[in-house]
């Protein structure tokens, strides 16, 4: 591979220039794509559950989970290292949505599942920053099940789940 002609960030990593759908898919250069995520933004606990909340309920799983992706990787910095596990489930039940969106059935209920494990050991109600971590568990399990059952894909937008109660 001619490493000269691969896309790369301004620090000089490789990186995908190419436009994503709705559901993080690449689609060809110069396609309109869904506007990506900005990487590593530091955002409190609460604007990361906002922001992801909204990206979620428009149907955009795979954005949500990049936010999320940065809350989990900046716990250590932020002075919450014992969230680490907690904000890397939130970013896996994100994903593994994004893979049942996708049709991938198989992918995303096995992300889903692991998500509910690494969440449950937070609480049993509301967890920390108001997180409704047993009834995420209980959607996440709920719909692997169907996937385990149904197969895919799932509407992403109908299938959110609520991340904070009201």
């Amino acid at each position: 591979m001619d490493e000269a002609r691969r896309d790369r960030d301004t620090e000089g990593r490789a990186r995908s220039a190419r436009p994503r759908d709705g559901l993080g898919r690449p689609l060809p250069y110069g396609a309109p794509g869904v506007r990506r995520q900005p990487e590593g933004v530091e955002r409190t606990p609460g604007g990361s559950l906002r922001e992801a909340q909204r990206l979620l309920d428009a149907g955009l799983p795979f954005h949500a989970h990049e936010v999320l992706e940065d809350a989990w990787k900046g716990c250590a910095g932020a002075g919450r290292p014992e969230e680490r596990e907690l904000w890397r489930g939130l970013a896996q039940l994100a994903v593994g949505l994004t893979h049942a969106a996708r049709g991938n059935a198989v992918g995303g209920a096995r992300l889903l599942l692991r998500g509910a494990d690494r969440i449950t050991p937070y609480g049993t109600g509301p967890g920390p920053h108001g997180i409704e971590v047993s009834a995420l568990a209980a959607w996440a399990r709920g719909l692997a099940e169907r996937l385990d059952r149904d197969g895919g894909p799932v509407d992403p937008a109908a299938e959110a789940p609520r991340l904070r109660g009201r």
